[in-house]
């Protein structure tokens, strides 16, 4: 019976050191941003004390078996002879079905928790392309980042305009495959922040050559912040035609594709072209004017740049840009030398 209560005592001990410094939520998660994270960061919690539970009853209990119930020099003897425990192959099997029920009716709570819909909640449309996010708001604010107000329940309509994304913020737990095939395909996520600081989106399925840096920032701040800052994207920009087109330019995540450096990425770069000949993949060659720059803006397959594949610039940006903008996007490129 010593044996027994020894082998207990250890186990706790080496449960609590396990749950306590090593498989602990601090320590393997980042921080807890959302209310949807503390659903999740409390099955978490269950799931480590229940692994080191078992991870120290089967250790405690093997080593402490070599140790104690080791052969002694010149014993020779035959260990005792036992064929089974038919009460212990019961315990065993029925105590871990119930804990795999408990564990699943956790988890249908922590779902629950997650999915809970506030009628009030505030939606913002998340628009997914390569390798590019796009933030849309109810009143029409665009942005390449997305902010968020504390305390208020957001509802994410996603979609993608070429191949499967996927929106993950580590910090709010919660991730969402969004599917290709423009606004019939749209998936939903509700998220709400409840700790102010940046973070960072990322794209959790793989979807082609930039997945690594298909990434935006996330900042959550109050609700008066909140309010400024969109009283700032307003599509109305009264500064001369570079710094307003380098605005319209920051908003729809240009320089995701487009380098000002002359670095490529996915598209040419930018610095220098504007007045430069430009080679295309029908062997001719076109100057880059404000006709050709305007064109390729709009009808990007039409005149592709030799090397390049003009079907992965989104046709869109017709829709998305007034004719004003679109001007302004040319100066800017214009000053890029």
């Amino acid at each position: 019976m010593i044996h027994f209560v020894v082998v207990g005592i250890l186990t706790l001990l080496s449960t609590y050191g396990l749950y306590m410094f090593v498989l602990t939520n601090e320590i393997l998660l980042p921080i807890q941003a959302s209310e949807q994270a503390i659903a999740i960061d409390n099955l978490f919690d269950l799931h480590w004390l229940l692994i080191s539970f078992f991870f120290s009853l089967i250790m405690v209990f093997l080593v402490y078996s070599i140790v104690v119930f080791r052969r002694r020099k010149g014993d020779e003897g035959a260990g005792e002879h036992f064929e089974g425990n038919t009460t212990l192959e019961i315990i065993w099997t029925i105590v871990p079905l119930i804990i795999v029920l408990f564990i699943a009716f956790r988890g249908s709570e922590a779902l629950a928790d997650v999915e809970r819909r506030d009628p009030n909640a505030y939606e913002v449309t998340v628009i997914a392309s390569q390798w590019n996010w796009q933030f849309e708001y109810p009143d029409g604010e665009t942005s390449s980042d997305l902010v968020l107000p504390k305390d208020t329940q957001i509802l994410l309509r996603m979609y993608s305009q070429d191949v499967i994304h996927s929106f993950w913020v580590p910090e709010f737990r919660v991730k969402q495959d969004i599917l290709p095939g423009g606004e019939e395909y749209i998936r939903e996520l509700r998220i709400t922040p409840n700790e102010l600081g940046d973070f960072k989106i990322r794209c959790a399925e793989l979807c082609g050559q930039l997945h690594y840096s298909m990434l935006a920032d996330v900042s959550v701040v109050t609700e008066s912040k909140f309010e400024v800052w969109l009283s700032e994207q307003s599509d109305i920009c009264e500064l001369d035609d570079i710094t307003c087109g380098n605005k319209w330019v920051e908003k729809n995540g240009c320089v995701a594709c487009h380098s000002l450096t002359g670095e490529v990425i996915v598209g040419p770069s930018w610095l220098g072209l504007y007045g430069s000949e430009v080679p295309l993949d029908d062997g001719t060659t076109v100057t880059a004017n404000e006709e050709y720059i305007r064109n390729s803006i709009l009808q990007p397959a039409s005149q592709v740049h030799e090397g390049f594949n003009g079907n992965l610039m989104p046709p869109s940006f017709g829709d998305t840009l007034s004719a004003e903008q679109i001007d302004q996007i040319i100066a800017f490129i214009q000053s890029i030398k």
